[in-house]
């Protein structure tokens, strides 16, 4: 048989043209049930003609038999007719309710969704998918057909072609958000099977449905977002930049567009005083990036002024202490090995000693707001006439504290602890009106290795090298108490 629509000679027992998709109207094979109904009609008419003709009276022939020759033979005749008449009726009513019952039965979702799985079963899935779609034109509230006609387009390695039967149904706009988000789904398995992680990015930032967003919310690359809104502030923020899921956030301070070169977020990012434009995007697992979201902080903060210290830079020939004169609101750090001093650095808590030798200092105050002033800096040289080396002054110390009995040997050890006692140089000071003494700290090693420092000051003097212990007199003044 052929198409009369294109001439595509078809398979027997196909409904649909394979090429150009025509449903085939023909008179269809009854179905056993409704040509058995028919037979039975047949026979029943036929069972009633006999018994009406075996129900004649004698006195009927009688009677019958009185007429004129040829009139009963004209009455028998059309009484014939017109039954035979009434039968042919009954059989064509019958037979159009049966066959227009078998018409709907062919044209159900069922039936089609049946025979496109029969195509399926021989791997005929253009047929099958003929099928679906002249379905789907009668019933287009059906989300199965579009379902089945992915597959089948998946099963020929079509993809483009699975997919666009899958996005008819997201498209719609109409189904259930079950079927919605059974599409998404599939969609995105074969998107992600084919490595198009774009796509799929691209398919979730167009999806209304918040809760299939949040589904599959690891392929989705969203701008970062900014803890804190752009504007002006009066106080230092700590600015946190965060992502919708796990990868990478890339950033600058300055305006100028982040590239995955560029500093990566890991921390908050504390905007002191000044103006800042931070511009950020973020990559996902996936190595998809968000588009690049910039805002503009404007810091006002009043800067505390620089430390004041009480001694200037010079050459020194007598110990001194550094003083520096505290600020409301601030704290005091210092370094003396020329590195730029932070909150992490020593804070000042009071006097200094001023080292031996030529140190630079470097002082700064820190704000409660985190704001620094600018730093102070000095350099001092002491040098002590006619003093005995502070290597020479440890040793002293070491011997005098055996002979007293403090230490067991030079080693360190003592018979109070198990572990062993070690000496260093820390720095002058002057004590009274004119006596300088080294001050030497005494350290802990447990055994561990790790030293800790006790609260025992020992001093030597510079000139005569007399050991003592640092103390402190009634109105808390330094004192050496001779060992």
């Amino acid at each position: 048989m052929k198409c009369p629509h294109c001439g595509n000679e078809l398979e027997e027992g196909h409904l649909i043209c394979e090429k150009c998709g025509e449903e085939i109207r023909m008179v269809p094979d009854f179905e056993p049930e409704i040509e058995n109904s028919i037979t039975e009609t047949l026979s029943t008419l036929v069972a009633l003609q006999e018994g009406e003709d075996r129900q004649k009276t004698p006195r009927e022939d009688e009677e019958s038999g009185k007429e004129k020759p040829g009139e009963a033979e004209n009455v028998v005749e059309d009484d014939r007719k017109i039954w035979v008449a009434a039968s042919l009726i009954v059989i064509l009513a019958v037979a159009l309710i049966a066959y227009g019952a078998y018409a709907y039965h062919i044209r159900t979702v069922d039936y089609q969704i049946g025979k496109a799985r029969e195509y399926a079963a021989d791997e005929n899935y253009s047929a099958a998918i003929s099928c679906l779609e002249a379905a789907y034109e009668k019933y287009p509230d059906v989300a199965q057909l579009l379902f089945l006609e992915a597959d089948y387009y998946y099963l020929q390695q079509d993809h483009v072609s699975a997919v666009s039967a899958l996005s008819r149904i997201i498209e719609r706009g109409d189904f259930p958000y079950e079927d919605l988000e059974e599409a998404y789904n599939k969609i995105i398995t074969i998107y992600a099977n084919d490595g198009m992680y774009e796509e799929i990015n691209d398919l979730l930032r167009n999806c209304m449905e918040p809760d299939i967003v949040n589904l599959f919310q690891s392929y989705l690359a969203l701008e970062p977002e900014f803890s804190y809104v752009e504007g002006s502030y009066a106080e230092v923020i700590p600015l946190k930049l965060s992502s919708n899921t796990a990868g990478t956030i890339y950033y600058t301070m300055d305006g100028s567009k982040p590239t995955r070169d560029s500093l990566i977020y890991t921390a908050p990012i504390f905007l002191e005083s000044g103006e800042y434009t931070i511009s950020a995007f973020f990559v996902n697992d996936y190595g998809i990036e968000s588009e690049v979201v910039s805002k503009t902080y404007v810091i006002n903060l009043s800067v505390p002024n620089p430390p004041e210290v009480s001694l200037y830079s010079g050459e020194y020939e007598e110990p001194m202490m550094i003083s520096v004169e505290g600020l409301e609101g601030c704290k005091t750090y210092y370094t003396t090995d020329e590195s730029e001093p932070t909150a992490d650095s020593v804070p000042y808590t009071g006097p200094i000693p001023m080292p031996l030798g030529t140190t630079l200092f470097k002082f700064v105050n820190i704000s409660e707001d985190g704001i620094s002033s600018e730093i102070t800096t000095r350099t001092y040289t002491l040098t002590l006439r006619d003093a005995i080396a502070p290597s020479r002054a440890v040793n002293d110390l070491i011997a005098k504290l055996v002979e007293i009995g403090y230490l067991e040997d030079t080693a360190g050890h003592s018979k109070r602890q198990s572990g062993v006692f070690s000496y260093r140089f820390s720095s002058v000071l002057r004590i009274g009106e004119s006596d300088d003494y080294y001050t030497i700290n005494e350290h802990y090693d447990d055994g561990t290795g790790i030293l800790s420092r006790t609260d025992k000051v020992f001093l030597i003097n510079v000139h005569t090298g007399e050991a003592a212990q640092l103390g402190y007199g009634p109105d808390g003044e330094f004192v050496a108490n001779i060992l």
